[in-house]
């Protein structure tokens, strides 16, 4: 089993800048960084054209943490106190499903635990204290 807990920064269309101040800053690599333009195209929900270029996932390594990054899809903003959310990471589905429906006690689901094109289980949701945690199962490839 393997659990991993990393911080999400949602930005407002400046996640491209962030990651580069982040990987200066802080001496980080960056590990992956795909846009919204880059993702499998869903005809059922077009993309608009001021979404291609915005980062829908990105992350850097610094030292011996991971850093998520992700802009807001347009019409969607971020404020200081949920811009910054908490990603869990496991690798294994029945573990996402109890920590998913342990943080939604109380709490708000912002998106079901669901398979995606990206994870078997992956959903969010706002626990009783008003803390956003992405629950993400690990492709096993």
């Amino acid at each position: 089993m393997t659990l991993r807990l990393s911080p999400y920064l949602m930005m407002n269309g400046n996640a491209k800048e962030a990651i580069q101040f982040y990987e200066e800053a802080l001496g980080g690599t960056v590990l992956f960084k795909q846009t919204f333009g880059e993702m499998p195209e869903n005809p059922e929900f077009p993309l608009p054209e001021e979404a291609k270029e915005l980062v829908s996932h990105a992350m850097i390594k610094i030292g011996e943490t991971d850093l998520m990054f992700s802009d807001n899809f347009p019409g969607q903003t971020s404020q200081i106190g949920n811009h910054v959310t908490i990603c869990i990471s496991t690798s294994e589905i029945e573990e996402a499903k109890q920590i998913f429906e342990s943080l939604q006690v109380d709490g708000q689901v912002k998106m079901p635990l669901q398979e995606t094109f990206f994870s078997p289980a992956y959903g969010s949701v706002k626990d009783k204290f008003g803390v956003t945690f992405q629950i993400s199962t690990e492709s096993q490839q």
